[in-house]
């Protein structure tokens, strides 16, 4: 790239996000009655094009115009699968969110980026879907909240057990341990236990390494773009791609990877969607300033009493996965209430949700999992996080979103960004 083109494509760019400041772009399908039919199909832009970017090319009702990712391998990867010689190639998601023909934003880079590029596309007048987790902290959650709000975006977290698919090892889908929760039949205050006994797999090989060795940054990658906010740490394969769940900066290892997928559904069942747990405790082995470790047991605790306890070593193989004082649920839904299925036919079903993405983007209605309860799921996880680095239990105001007389752990809600990115 000539010095010419370089300073024209970073002038392009800083005018266009000057424009994004004073106004909103409006996308086509919402210009006016009928602009764009039902029947059309949506345009996206794809951004980060690694597998899981890849694997959502084709989701129904989307067609994919654009596409982005810092590392030119994976660009070419994309093209190769896409094999539409139409689609615009990025390495900078800044310019991919100002193209006017781009109705959806699916953003599927590592976390550390989620909350950053999902306010500035929600700027920009697009609409959001999200890989998980939602975002790397709780600040970012909060902001990106705000943001996606205040200009009227549909969002949707990529995660969709609440609503569809057989949930893990419980042998059902959501719904029916969400009405039996509903019934009172079990009682109030409820545990949950999240182990490998009760169907769910922590993934402890999400883990990072210490004394990693410094090696040549491989051409097709832009590094620096891809630390984006990080702090500078010199490259090494093993921060990037596949393993970078295993470093605090970017991720949380088998938390972060999976914590959404399990404790979003909880959070539902559980009618937690506007709150967040009062207090979290943790049993871990300290924990490495970079490369995230194993943790024996995280226990959240809501003002009611209802508890979430995170079994990582599976130490208790007889516990139920819900367990109330009037009785308990297995996988399989299997319960010590005696006709169950019989009792539960007596109680209305759970109110139906927006499940179709698509759908709700066309018809401005918010989607199931969206970003006010993504954020409070993604607030288990980035809790879970916190309470781990600093390896001490923690209380926590749910209204005001902070920790309480514990300052180390406040500084960790928005942790220091590398200019010149922000939320």
């Amino acid at each position: 790239m000539t010095k010419q083109t370089s300073n024209s494509r970073r002038s392009f760019i800083r005018n266009s996000l000057g424009a994004l400041a004073a106004f909103t772009i409006v996308p086509r399908h919402v210009l006016g009655r009928g602009y764009l039919a039902p029947s059309d199909q949506l345009t996206k832009a794809v951004i980060g094009t690694g597998s899981m970017g890849r694997g959502h090319f084709g989701y129904a009702g989307t067609r994919v115009v654009a596409v982005c990712d810092v590392d030119r391998s994976h660009l070419k990867l994309a093209m190769d699968q896409l094999k539409d010689k139409s689609v615009k190639t990025f390495t900078d998601y800044r310019e991919v969110i100002t193209l006017p023909e781009v109705d959806i934003v699916h953003i599927a880079t590592p976390p550390h980026w989620h909350g950053i590029i999902a306010a500035d596309a929600a700027r920009a007048g697009k609409d959001i879907w999200c890989e998980k987790p939602m975002t790397a902290t709780i600040g970012e959650g909060k902001r990106l909240v705000e943001a996606v709000q205040q200009h009227g975006r549909i969002f949707r977290l990529n995660t969709w057990f609440r609503f569809s698919d057989n949930f893990y090892g419980m042998g059902t889908t959501v719904k029916p341990i969400k009405k039996l929760v509903d019934s009172g039949l079990l009682g109030w205050p409820l545990k949950v236990t999240v182990s490998k006994h009760t169907g769910f797999d922590w993934k402890f090989y999400w883990v990072g390494k210490t004394n990693l060795p410094e090696m040549p940054v491989p051409a097709e990658l832009d590094y620096d773009m891809w630390l984006g906010p990080a702090p500078y740490k010199p490259y090494t394969q093993h921060r990037v791609h596949q393993t970078f769940r295993g470093y605090w900066d970017y991720d949380g290892g088998g938390l972060g990877d999976m914590g959404q997928h399990y404790l979003d559904p909880i959070q539902y069942f559980l009618g937690k969607d506007n709150t967040s747990p009062v207090k979290v405790e943790v049993d871990a082995p300290q924990q490495h300033p970079d490369a995230v470790g194993t943790w024996r047991r995280i226990i959240y605790t809501y003002d009611d009493g209802c508890q979430i306890i995170l079994d990582g070593e599976g130490k208790d193989e007889k516990a139920a996965y819900i367990e109330g004082p009037n009785g308990k649920l297995y996988p399989g839904f299997k319960s010590t209430i005696p006709d169950l299925e019989k009792k539960l036919a007596a109680f209305p079903d759970p109110l139906p949700q927006q499940t179709d993405f698509v759908e709700a983007v066309k018809l401005r209605r918010k989607f199931a999992l969206n970003e006010e309860n993504g954020h409070r799921s993604a607030t288990l996880v980035n809790m879970g996080k916190i309470a781990l680095q600093l390896n001490r239990n923690l209380q926590f105001d749910p209204v005001n979103q902070v920790f309480i007389n514990d300052e180390g752990a406040n500084n960790l809600i928005f942790q220091p960004m590398r200019g010149p990115w922000t939320i």
